[in-house]
């Protein structure tokens, strides 16, 4: 048992970032409640973060915190904040304001005198690249393979859910829900011998069931992004 009552530890999670690219907070309600009616069991209360980059200090905040609140979705926390109007109300309203990895580069991208480093040693590789799944996954379970691909060799099951920041290998049916390039790595794909997903995602495109191809469902499928749209082919 731990000496301290409390213990912070580094995790992942994966989060859907919403972009919000109109004022109105209205409109922005009605087309969230649109996307979580396409899919609930994957949006419903689901916890996202908010980029606001499109947006300037001229909204009422407390309105569209309001608005996408209403739809059951859980803010926790906003992301791409330029204006610092806006940001001081998104702070009075209790959320945090978040730096992304550009932005952060952004702050720091004044010029400094590097010294020449030296050449660093050869170290193994530890990080393991491909997780592997031998056992069916079954309905309720979700396995996420962090900086890796992920291979799964038996079925899955509705209700499972497959998260991997690199590619997705299914090599027995496929029922429940895939979502490669979590950490946003657009190049993802998904390969299934036996595609009938609940849902399919890549860098946060995704298809729900009713938006698969009929030609597709139930074959061996690839699906892959091109022009930022979701695409999928016969994999051979």
């Amino acid at each position: 048992m731990s000496q301290t009552p409390i213990e912070f530890k580094g995790s992942s999670f994966t989060l859907s970032v919403v972009h919000l690219h109109h004022s109105q907070p209205e409109v922005i309600r009605q087309a969230l409640q649109d996307k979580i009616d396409q899919a609930p069991g994957f949006l419903k209360n689901a916890p996202v973060v908010l980029n606001v980059s499109a947006l300037n200090g001229d909204i009422n905040w407390k309105q569209m915190q309001q608005a996408i609140s209403a739809t059951g979705l859980r803010i926790v926390g906003v992301s791409g904040c330029k204006d610092d109007a806006l940001k001081k109300m998104i702070a009075r309203a209790g959320l945090p304001v978040l730096s992304e990895g550009s932005d952060r580069k952004k702050r720091n991208d004044a010029p400094a005198v590097v010294p020449e480093p030296a050449p660093a040693p050869v170290v193994a590789e530890t990080v393991n690249k491909t997780r592997i799944i031998n056992t069916p996954v079954r309905s309720g379970q979700q396995i996420y393979a962090r900086n890796a691909d992920l291979i799964v060799t038996s079925s899955v099951s509705a209700g499972a859910e497959l998260v991997a920041d690199g590619n997705i290998h299914i090599y027995g049916m496929m029922r429940g829900r895939a979502l490669a390039g979590a950490s946003g790595d657009r190049d993802c794909q998904i390969f299934c011998t036996n595609l009938a997903a609940e849902l399919v995602s890549i860098a946060g495109e995704y298809w729900i069931m009713d938006q698969i191809p009929a030609e597709f469902f139930g074959k061996a499928a690839r699906l892959c992004l091109k022009e930022g749209a979701l695409t999928i082919q016969t994999l051979n």
